[in-house]
């Protein structure tokens, strides 16, 4: 687990006197790198009971053309850039705002594969 509360550490350097012990709220789950590949889905419990469909590997991405408005369900073939981190292309991780190249051309990502479950992008044009 990852804990994602206050460090233990001043903005100098000193050490931090906690008031508290660590609570369950601030606990989070490790990063989802997704990747391109047959179908891997995971359920997890969020905050409030809610349910989040992790995507450990996708191969199809539902892209939308904005100039006509269709959406259609393409594969997708591998990631070209991702801004988050320029390793990710290397590995084929898909992550928001990452650009993925499809059977229709390439596509920005809008949704967020690890938390939703589903790849969602626009086509880019060219």
């Amino acid at each position: 687990m990852k804990y994602q509360g206050k460090s233990g550490k001043k903005e100098t350097g000193g050490k931090l006197i906690p008031h508290r012990k660590k609570k369950k709220f601030e606990l989070g789950s490790e990063p989802t790198a997704t990747l391109i590949g047959a179908v891997r889905k995971k359920e997890a419990r969020g905050l409030g009971g809610n349910m989040k469909i992790k995507a450990f590997a996708c191969d199809f991405a539902n892209v939308t053309d904005r100039k006509t408005g269709i959406s259609k369900k393409v594969k997708i073939e591998t990631v070209v850039e991702n801004r988050a981190n320029p390793y990710f292309v290397r590995r084929n991780i898909i992550t928001k705002g990452a650009i993925i190249r499809t059977e229709l051309g390439n596509a920005r990502v809008t949704s967020r594969p690890g938390q939703e479950g589903v790849v969602s992008a626009v086509l880019l044009t060219q």
